[in-house]
């Protein structure tokens, strides 16, 4: 029998895993999921990390080992994260050749307080390449201002990127631009670009939440703008990923890339990241199942692969209603409210979030490795 992420996979989108985690790794249940086509790559960040160390012992044999062979903190965080991203790029490895490397990607990010620091970006993706050394690793890079230049530096020195945290129309252009160009440069020095791969991951869930609590303040207030307010909970975060879908569209079948692809470049792909739903209102899936579509990827926690497994619906749904996404992005400005300042405001909070995940995860290696010590 065929199942909900096989068929999502044969409209031509690949669902990902957003997690990792040793035992997983241990005891099968990752190469088994593969090998049922549940999954068909990996993602990992800060948060992810600290969930899966933090909150298991399976670490404490090595970080055990390593704190006696006196480690710092982030050289024993380097230890315990690259061994599972090494781990999980060998099981994906068949999947990643037999897909011509279409899919079969585990993905490490660049540590979060460089974010705002364009050359230290550049030199962590060179380091985390080289140490990683497997050809289906991807590199997370954050869409910031910072971010954006070392996506070109990255991808015209031939690493696959993951582009984080985007939020807006603008940037994912930007992101776009930096891709095109870094295979750009990449052909003007006679080197080959039909090894590599990349993905946009466009954060989804988070504007809802932002732009839904502007929403019930107006809702609050009463008076005439309340039921146009309340009508548009729920909707932003969708029109908004549908129509960054057409942008991708668009780019993607212009004349630049036609050039590109003839000497074998892959189209950068949509990731749709932050899926899992935040209000406990709304359809567990209206992230996913609203924005199933040919060559993008959707990376789901545990709970909403599960989810899709059970329930989930399999029909290319992410260019339904256009013109409804657009008239809801201008329904939104009507009321005064500036999608433009949310996703300003979520780039600057995700930024500041993986960067907290990561000091308490540090902090907690260092107390471990001391009480062991």
């Amino acid at each position: 029998m065929t199942t909900v992420p096989q068929k999502l996979y044969a409209l031509g989108q690949s669902l990902w895993y957003d997690n990792i985690e040793r035992r997983l790794l241990e005891n099968g249940e990752l190469e088994a999921m593969i090998q049922r086509g549940d999954i068909y790559g990996v993602t990992s960040n800060p948060s992810i990390f600290n969930n899966a160390i933090v909150n298991s012992s399976d670490y404490d044999a090595q970080l055990a080992e390593l704190a006696k062979l006196g480690a710092g903190t982030a050289e024993i965080f380097d230890a315990l994260s690259i061994q599972d991203i090494q781990a999980a790029c060998d099981l994906f490895l068949p999947l990643y050749q037999s897909s011509r490397g279409g899919d079969g990607y585990v993905s490490i990010e660049v540590h979060p307080d460089l974010a705002h620091d364009t050359a230290a970006t550049q030199a962590e993706v060179t380091r985390l390449w080289g140490l990683v050394d497997r050809p289906n690793l991807m590199v997370k890079i954050p869409a910031t201002p910072e971010g954006v230049p070392a996506i070109r530096h990255a991808i015209a020195a031939g690493a696959n990127i993951n582009i984080t945290l985007i939020f807006s129309q603008q940037r994912y252009a930007e992101v776009i631009e930096a891709y095109l160009a870094g295979l750009e440069e990449r052909v003007e020095n006679n080197l080959p670009i039909g090894h590599q791969a990349s993905v946009a991951s466009f954060f989804i869930s988070r504007i809802d939440s932002k732009i839904d609590g502007w929403l019930d303040a107006i809702v609050a207030e009463g008076g005439p703008r309340a039921a146009q307010a309340a009508a548009l909970k729920g909707k932003i975060a969708v029109a908004n990923a549908r129509l960054a879908y057409q942008l991708f569209k668009q780019q993607f079948s212009s004349e630049r890339f036609a050039v590109l692809q003839k000497k074998g470049a892959r189209a950068q792909r949509p990731l749709w990241a932050s899926t899992s739903t935040k209000n406990p209102e709304y359809p567990d899936l209206l992230y996913v199942d609203t924005l199933i579509g040919e060559q993008t990827v959707n990376t789901l926690p545990p709970q909403t692969l599960e989810a899709v497994k059970h329930h989930g619906k399999a029909e290319l749904s992410i260019e339904a209603d256009l013109d409804a996404a657009r008239a809801h992005l201008q329904e939104l400005t009507e009321l005064g409210l500036s999608l433009d300042q949310a996703t300003t405001e979520l780039e600057a909070e995700g930024v500041a979030a993986f960067s907290k995940a990561i000091q308490t995860l540090f902090e907690a290696i260092e107390q471990r490795a001391k009480a062991i010590g």
